[in-house]
């Protein structure tokens, strides 16, 4: 239907502004003589298609702008959503709640948004005055409850304006929510828009631009606050950490953030909750204590923990339940950021009342909302954040995808970072609320190792898991063995796994001793060479059997802090490019060393290997995810070096 597919351009158009749509915000709609085609709860407007719009029999929606429904707020809401349910003709989608709105306009297309410089306005102090000089034409309505109340208030209003003028308002501003634009062609909704943002715009100051530093106390703080708001069983919390120049200013002090403190739209309450907690390390006394009391008077007043705290000299920190909710939380609260500050230019900021913020709070409708926002738990690793090293590719890919698949928030660090991008991609196209991010890591420079850690505490709050499995091989005997090939090898198989078990076990320690319940994981990806000698491979054995050493050194240092520490030893990856590399894999290079006696041939060398393995099979990054997430899952075994070899190797 061409009009359809002209309401799904122009909700995709405004859908990927973030000028007018944040978190997926607002509805669209489309109506004949008959049905009504509306974005349906749960639905994102920049990738919405024709499954995500509801479709209602006008017929049955008609009635309700004149239909007397019960005094009592609850029971009149249920009478409500029973009849739009009884009007939805198409099955397994629920009508948003402004489905009635739309319906009592009397254009073809109706775009409701929230844009953040209309927010600017509706959510000033002189929002009603500044509108009717800017908008003369337009229909304005003071806060009113969503629902039927202000479905039945803008019902009324715009039958008092037809009365009055003969036409109909093709706009109508809602005070501290967003805007309605009604027209008969989409061209003329955009035109509307344009022409609404540019005059708003022009009587509004440039919002702060440029970058603010993130304390370098980042690291020591944000770990600790992320278990103080995971412990007690409430699930891990993901934190995202954002600053800049805008952010900075709201920050500086408490009495700088005051104008955010309080949220302006129904949307802020939803996804980043109504109360705020703002510390400031300047002030007397350590900045830990001073989160975890106020956390727990937080939690006390309210019943939950909080979504955002904003922290002088680090920046806004959003807590979510996962990376796509900090995410959004991130968004919302930054919007509301540039509200508050557009708001200047109309007399100040208007956030709303205790009342209007309560009735948000405990209305079923958003209570809906927030639960479609919020992702099922679904793996094994839901809610971890995990660091994978060398897993742009090869055997360290496998293992962070089958993480992702699994829940994680995977930090893929590697130095190749065209490759990295490119997989991290692939990773977020299947990933549910979880996320996966690139950091380009040399693991044998402790430099770059802290700024790997640095970035993952930046986006995800912590890290649960370190998987050290970047490596190296050069193969070839004594004679064939240069001293710098040995170096590398060695420099990066056994002394980077130093290196990263020193920079991460400082975070991990933060974490532990804030939850006295957390366990932390560091696992190395070993090797069924780190078991056993093997030929014209010292090199790469001698760096594994040294790994394994480390491995246990280690567990025995990090126990005391209940950070475990296991060595996974795979069999052969065939598959991988380690080994079927056409230029330089292993299958190659044993050819050319000689290392299969008789071998003429790449499949003579794998013919030999597959021959050795009882199981008769190669080892797969998911056989090794699944070891791992075994280690990481008990908490009774550190220390141990598990084979995973198809009974090449067995331990004795």
């Amino acid at each position: 239907m061409k009009e359809l597919d002209e309401l799904i351009a122009v909700s995709r158009l405004y859908g990927v502004d973030p000028r007018f749509v944040i978190a997926g915000g607002g509805n669209t709609s489309y109506k004949d003589s008959t049905r009504l085609w509306v974005k349906a709860s749960g639905h994102a407007l920049a990738t919405i298609d024709e499954d995500g719009f509801a479709v209602l029999d006008r017929a049955l929606l008609a009635p309700m702008g004149t239909k007397k429904y019960s005094s009592d707020t609850v029971l009149r809401e249920k009478q409500v959503k029973a009849d739009l349910a009884a009007a939805c003709i198409s099955e397994g989608r629920r009508p948003s709640v402004e489905t009635s709105l739309h319906d009592c306009m009397g254009f073809r297309f109706v775009v409701h948004l929230h844009p953040t410089a209309v927010n600017a306005l509706m959510c000033s102090r002189n929002a009603a005055s500044e509108c009717a000089q800017l908008f003369p034409d337009a229909l304005y309505i003071e806060y009113t409850d969503p629902g039927y109340t202000l479905f039945k208030k803008v019902h009324d209003r715009i039958g008092e304006w037809k009365a009055a003028k003969g036409s109909e308002p093709q706009v109508i501003f809602l005070q501290n929510h967003g805007i309605f634009v009604g027209a008969d062609t989409t061209e003329e909704i955009e035109s509307i828009y344009e022409e609404v943002l540019s005059k708003i715009e022009s009587c509004m100051e440039p919002l702060p631009t440029g970058e603010a530093p993130v304390c370098d106390c980042v690291c020591d703080t944000i770990p600790a606050i992320r278990q103080m708001l995971s412990r007690g069983g409430r699930g891990l919390k993901t934190l995202k950490v954002t600053n800049d120049a805008l952010i900075a200013s709201f920050i500086a002090s408490q009495q700088a953030a005051k104008p955010v403190l309080a949220p302006f739209t129904p949307d802020g309450i939803v996804y980043c909750k109504s109360h705020y907690i703002y510390i400031d390390p300047k002030d007397s006394g350590d900045l830990l204590k001073k989160a975890e009391k106020k956390i727990a008077e937080y939690e006390e007043k309210y019943g939950y923990t909080p979504k955002v705290l904003l922290i002088n000299g680090i920046g806004l920190v959003a807590a979510g339940d996962s990376a796509k909710n900090a995410a959004i939380i991130t968004d919302v609260f930054y919007d509301a950021m540039k509200v508050a500050r557009g708001a200047a230019a109309f007399g100040g900021e208007h956030p709303m009342t205790s009342r209007q913020i309560d009735f948000i709070d405990n209305w079923e409708v958003e209570n809906y909302r927030r639960k479609v926002s919020a992702a099922a738990a679904r793996g094994r690793a839901e809610g971890k954040s995990v660091i994978v090293t060398g897993a742009a590719q090869g055997f360290g890919e496998g293992i962070a995808r089958e993480l992702i698949r699994q829940g994680a928030n995977v930090v893929v660090a590697d130095l190749n970072e065209e490759v990295g991008l490119k997989t991290v991609a692939s990773f977020n196209e299947e990933a549910g609320s979880n996320r996966a991010i690139f950091v380009k890591t040399n693991v044998a420079d402790l430099g770059s190792l802290q700024n790997l850690v640095r970035q993952t505490v930046l986006n995800f709050g912590a890290l649960d898991l370190f998987v050290s499995n970047a490596g190296v091989l050069r193969a070839g005997g004594l004679d064939a063995m240069t001293p710098e090939n040995f170096e590398f090898v060695t420099n990066i198989n056994y002394k980077a796994y130093f290196l990263c078990a020193k920079v991460v076990s400082h975070l991990m320690k933060i974490e532990t001793a804030w939850d006295p319940e957390y366990y932390a994981d560091i696992v190395q990806v070993n090797s069924k060479s780190g078991l056993r000698g093997s030929k014209a491979n010292f090199a790469y054995a001698g760096g594994k059997f040294g790994g394994i050493g480390l491995t246990q050194s280690f567990a025995l240092e990090l126990a005391p802090f209940r950070i475990k520490v296991n060595s996974i030893c795979p069999g052969n990856f065939y598959d991988g490019p380690l080994w079927s590399n056409p230029v330089n894999g292993l299958f190659i290079q044993y050819l050319n060393a000689g290392k299969v006696p008789g071998a003429k041939t790449v499949q003579d060398v794998k013919d030999y290997y597959l021959a050795q393995v009882p199981m008769r099979k190669g080892c797969s990054p998911l056989d090794v995810t699944r070891a791992i997430l075994y280690a990481v899952e008990q908490t009774g075994e550190t220390g141990q070096a598990i084979p995973v070899t198809g009974g090449q190797v067995m331990l004795s």
